[in-house]
């Protein structure tokens, strides 16, 4: 059996430049990995099975199965597996934990199936899939461009606790569409802020980096509630609460593991479901 860790990430930066011609968004931004992983593992079999014990997560719905299905007609594979995806980043939190489930089917399949292929066309196929599984092929600290798929390994972020806190709002269908649709011109942003998260990673001097994503300006009245979930979150000592990629997961970035602890402890007191995890700059992707 062939195992692969599927991190989640949550987004450092998150800038839109402006709206393109083709309807979608130009994006700049930072994406880092986190260790919170889903793990999926491959058996070879006669034929195509999935498996996940989660009840809330639909094949038709997940992109594992259709990274198979573009893997196996692209290179004219006639080999099976059974696919078992053991999911432990919540879903639809905007944590990307199905898109990183893709890029763990490809690498994994890839593998499986002894079909060779170069990280390269590995990539190809991800961006068929989405625009952030790209980024999973890469993991650890990476800039975004184009829609998410053009992706450029940056120098590791320095490790950070990371508490997360997945709000109990009613799902929201299309919800990274609509938060798009929802972000005015009045929102755009040259992306300097990314460029001087970049100098900061390099080795340049100047002001230490912040957060920032597009999405904080228009997500709470888009989530119906989040906003009162925001408040307790800062209410435990959290500096800098913002949302993790489309949300409505929340996050906050702390130095000091035991700061971390607290706000998680304060966050499980209040019956929140909440993570205590770690900044991810290198992963062991097949054990």
């Amino acid at each position: 059996m062939l195992t692969v860790l599927a991190p989640a990430k949550v987004n450092l930066t998150l800038e839109v430049l402006a709206k393109r011609p083709d309807g979608f968004h130009e994006i700049r931004g930072i994406a880092q990995t986190i260790n919170l992983c889903d793990t999926l593992h491959f058996q070879l079999s006669d034929s195509i099975e999935f498996r996940c014990a989660d009840p809330g997560w639909a094949l038709a719905e997940s992109l594992v199965s259709k990274a198979a299905d573009l893997l196996q007609k692209t290179v004219g594979c006639t080999k099976g597996a059974v696919v078992e995806v053991d999911k432990r980043i919540p879903l639809v939190s905007g944590l990307s934990g199905d898109s990183s489930d893709a890029a763990a089917t490809l690498r994994g399949l890839n593998q499986l199936w002894e079909l060779g292929l170069s990280p390269k066309e590995l990539l190809g196929l991800a961006t068929q899939l989405g625009s952030d599984v790209a980024f999973f092929l890469y993991g650890g600290t990476a800039l975004l461009e184009g829609r998410g798929e053009i992706v450029t390994p940056l120098p590791p972020f320095p490790h950070r606790w990371v508490v997360l806190m997945m709000p109990s709002v009613p799902s929201m269908p299309g919800k990274t569409a609509r938060l798009y649709g929802s972000v005015r011109a009045e929102h755009y942003t040259d992306g300097q802020i990314t460029d001087k998260f970049i100098t900061h990673l390099t080795g340049g001097r100047g002001v230490a980096p912040r957060v920032f994503n597009v999405f904080d300006n228009v997500a709470r009245d888009s989530f119906l509630g989040l906003d009162k979930y925001w408040q307790q979150f800062l209410k435990t000592g959290a500096a800098d609460v913002h949302l993790a990629g489309s949300g409505p997961a929340l996050f906050v970035l702390v130095k000091d593991k035991t700061q971390a602890e607290k706000i998680y402890q304060h966050l499980r007191q209040q019956g929140l479901e909440s993570y205590l995890t770690d900044t991810l700059t290198t992963i062991d992707y097949i054990g």
